[in-house]
């Protein structure tokens, strides 16, 4: 298992730029290689992208989402992925830090070779910048998920979360 860490300043703030995070269909817009997200339900996205010059498929799952503070994701089938996203309020509320953990496996001399020459830490900060920019331009979100979707395996993740309006649009 490989794995990056990024870290970027959005001029945002946190519930705008969380809200606009929530919105997965959007990340084609500024994720290189990613071609389609699509929201399954709640939980579930399926994923088309192109990795290392291989065209790939795969579903994740959202395994904890709390609002304005992190969303943590795991794969269901294809390439082993894993992640946390977390968001934090900073400037007195007016910015945003965005704090992206990613795990994969590589496959494939293609892959290894680009992440041993830092294409992955390339491509995820590039992704992160375009996204800075996505949401500072258009200087409000595109639609928004206020669920708590608590993590099912930690004890007590049973229960739901603090209701909210749901709504991904």
């Amino acid at each position: 298992m490989q794995r990056v860490e990024k870290t970027i300043e959005v001029n945002s703030p946190v519930r705008t730029v969380y809200n606009q995070w929530t919105q997965f269909e959007e990340f084609p817009k500024f994720m290189e290689g990613v071609h389609s997200v699509k929201q399954l339900d709640d939980r579930r996205l399926h994923w088309e992208a192109e990795v290392g010059g291989h065209e790939k498929e795969w579903d994740a799952e959202i395994k904890e989402q709390i609002p304005d503070t992190r969303i943590i994701w795991s794969n269901i089938d294809g390439d082993q992925n894993a992640g946390v996203v977390t968001f934090e309020p900073c400037d007195n509320g007016q910015s945003t830090r965005v704090h992206l953990e990613m795990s994969y496996s590589p496959h494939g001399f293609m892959e290894s070779l680009g992440d041993s020459l830092g294409f992955m830490s390339r491509r995820v900060q590039g992704d992160l910048e375009r996204f800075r920019e996505f949401i500072e331009e258009r200087r409000r979100e595109t639609g928004a998920y206020r669920e708590t979707l608590p993590n099912e395996a930690a004890p007590g993740g049973h229960t739901r979360g603090q209701p909210a309006q749901p709504s991904r649009n």
